[in-house]
C-alpha cells in the first residue's frame, strides 16, 4: 500500500495485492499454488491445525511448511 500512496502502483495493482493476500487464508488442499515471488510452484497438501500450509513443490517428492502468507494461489492453465 505504500507504494500506491506514493504514487508507484497503481491502483488496479494495488487491489490486486490485498485481494490475493485476503484469499491466502482460504487454502485447501489440491489447491495449486506458488511463492509471492514465483519462483516455484506446487499444491496444497494440508492445512496444520495452527493454520500454516503444507504443500509439495511441482516435480519434487519434498513436503514444505509455511505461512499462508508466503504462497498465492494460482489458476488452473
Amino acid at each position: 500500500m505504500a507504494h500506491y500512496i506514493a504514487g508507484v502502483l497503481d491502483r488496479e495493482s494495488m487491489i490486486s495485492a490485498v485481494e490475493s493476500l485476503c484469499e491466502s487464508a482460504s487454502f485447501v488442499p489440491g489447491d495449486r499454488v506458488q511463492t509471492l515471488r514465483g519462483s516455484t510452484a506446487g499444491r496444497v497438501v494440508k492445512i496444520l491445525e495452527d493454520g500454516r500450509v503444507v504443500w509439495v513443490p511441482r516435480g519434487t517428492g519434498t513436503e514444505l511448511i509455511c505461512l499462508p502468507e508466503s504462497l498465492r494461489k494460482v489458476s488452473a492453465v
